[in-house]
């Protein structure tokens, strides 16, 4: 699949409480490389961004609007929910990909504790409800915001920096059967660029080019609209702070 597109920027992230990331400087650099673009390389924009300071965040948006045009945003995982929350809704494209994780699936949304203030911090557990999170956030502009055209998506289990960082027991157990990150990618890429992504309607959840369903069969992790509103007026408070 070639990517024809004029100009490519990638924002990778450094935190002030991380000694290192999972992508390094380097690593995204070279990554970008080897995309398969019908553009010359000088058109490709590498953004290092703290997300861990909210001033940053603004500080780059408001660069990023003057100097570039937005169309499709690929969104990961960030730990800080509301400066999340920030950097998505003032960075609005035409089309929004949101990238997930099978990990939300057996989380059920809860509000309760978003910043783990007041539970021991469990990393695979925050990182299995932000996933959830995502998912639900992007339900729900794709009903506020129709001009935009949303989706989220599971890559599968890819055998990336992270993987082998966070799990290493699990990529341990089954790295050989682990995806490629060109596999992984595939369902971003379609939900980028084809047609028949396009058609289908705002908000859906995919994988392998397909809508699936974000629950397991018989799961009890569905969440209602009052606890998903829950979710917003917080995120929205903590967002406020920031500004």
């Amino acid at each position: 699949m070639n990517l024809h597109v004029k100009t490519l920027s990638l924002m990778t992230w450094r935190s002030r409480f991380l000694e290192e990331s999972f992508w390094s400087l380097e690593e995204t650099a070279a990554l970008a490389k080897q995309l398969p673009l019908k553009s010359p390389s000088e058109n490709i924009f590498l953004h290092i961004v703290d997300l861990s300071d909210p001033k940053q965040i603004w500080k780059f948006v408001e660069n990023f609007k003057q100097e570039h045009k937005l169309h499709v945003l690929v969104a990961w995982s960030i730990k800080e929910s509301s400066q999340k929350m920030d950097l998505k809704k003032t960075l609005l494209p035409i089309l929004w990909i949101t990238v997930s994780s099978g990990g939300m699936l057996v989380q059920k949304l809860n509000t309760n504790d978003l910043q783990s203030e007041r539970t021991p911090f469990d990393g695979t557990m925050v990182y299995a409800q932000n996933k959830r999170q995502q998912v639900v956030l992007t339900e729900r502009w794709a009903q506020g915001h129709p001009a935009i055209h949303f989706s989220s998506m599971h890559p599968g289990w890819a055998d990336t920096p992270g993987v082998r960082q966070a799990m290493p027991g699990f990529h341990a157990r089954f790295g050989d059967r682990l995806r490629s990150e060109a596999q992984g990618a595939d369902t971003m890429l379609w939900l980028a660029l084809s047609s028949a992504a396009a058609a289908q309607p705002s908000g859906r959840f995919f994988q392998d080019r397909k809508p699936v369903s974000t629950h397991l069969p018989l799961a009890t992790a569905s969440s209602s609209p009052a606890e998903e509103e829950k979710l917003i007026e917080i995120l929205e408070q903590l967002a406020q702070t920031f500004k």
